[in-house]
């Protein structure tokens, strides 16, 4: 049985005084018998601050991104081994917003990646179309592509993390409906089976795609989807505890 992960991407938002309110209160709410991981990914210069905070809880820290280098004369750039040295337990890559703004392949992002396993950091690999492909019947194509980037330099495929997010849904307010999004889940979980079929029900799949309050126990609900990848409702400690209490 897969345990479903909440994972809530911050973005580029947040100062010290707000995350410290933000994560107090996640904190204060969770359920004493929490059924779900529950994961926040703050920019880098508050990761340090998030897990001092989280400390003794069960909430755990992630990073936004990572290098493709190990060390040297990057400026600017973070390693894996930094993300690991402030005790990141997983980072994002590949997410839309990195593949539009900053021209990311998915062979670069394949080689994030094998950073982050190199040092024991658990990748959320993002995968997703544009409304534009989704329009043109590319969507497997698309995240087929996408994916088995990674799982072609990828020992043990059960490390992953990956996520599903819809560039189309992500803040314009659309939504994937649970059909929807269980559909291109299946066909996710269906190429990992092609490589490794007991990695394929051990990896957990996650929905990107405008998770809230009001939809997240009917996306829950899918088989396929194993959690969500919370943007906006991931700064409001009221939503995504109601995201957690619907895991």
């Amino acid at each position: 049985m897969r345990r479903t992960l909440i994972a809530g991407n911050w973005k580029m938002n947040g100062s010290f005084a707000a995350n410290r309110s933000l994560l107090s209160e996640i904190k204060a709410g969770l359920p004493a018998n929490l059924l779900c991981d529950v994961l926040v990914c703050p920019p880098a210069p508050y990761l340090v601050q998030a897990v001092e905070l989280l400390s003794g809880s069960a909430v755990m820290v992630g990073a936004q991104d990572v290098s493709v280098h190990t060390q040297g004369a990057f400026t600017g750039e973070v390693s894996a081994a930094m993300l690991q040295d402030v005790a990141c337990k997983y980072a994002i890559v590949g997410h839309s917003e990195r593949r539009a703004y900053h021209a990311e392949s998915n062979e670069l992002v394949a080689q994030k990646t094998q950073q982050l396993l190199t040092v024991g950091v658990r990748p959320v690999v993002c995968v997703g179309e544009t409304l534009e492909q989704r329009e043109g019947g590319q969507t497997n194509e698309v995240v087929a592509a996408q994916l088995n980037a990674v799982l072609d330099v990828v020992d043990n495929l059960s490390d992953l993390v990956i996520a599903y997010e819809p560039v189309w849904a992500i803040g314009t307010g659309k939504t994937a409906t649970p059909e929807m999004a269980q559909e291109v889940h299946h066909f996710l979980r269906r190429q990992v089976a092609v490589r490794d079929a007991g990695a394929a029900e051990k990896v957990q799949i996650l929905y990107g795609g405008s998770m809230k309050p009001e939809n997240a126990r009917e996306l829950l609900a899918m088989p396929d989807i194993d959690g969500g990848l919370i943007g906006g409702a991931a700064l409001k400690s009221r939503d995504f505890l109601a995201i957690i209490a619907a895991s």
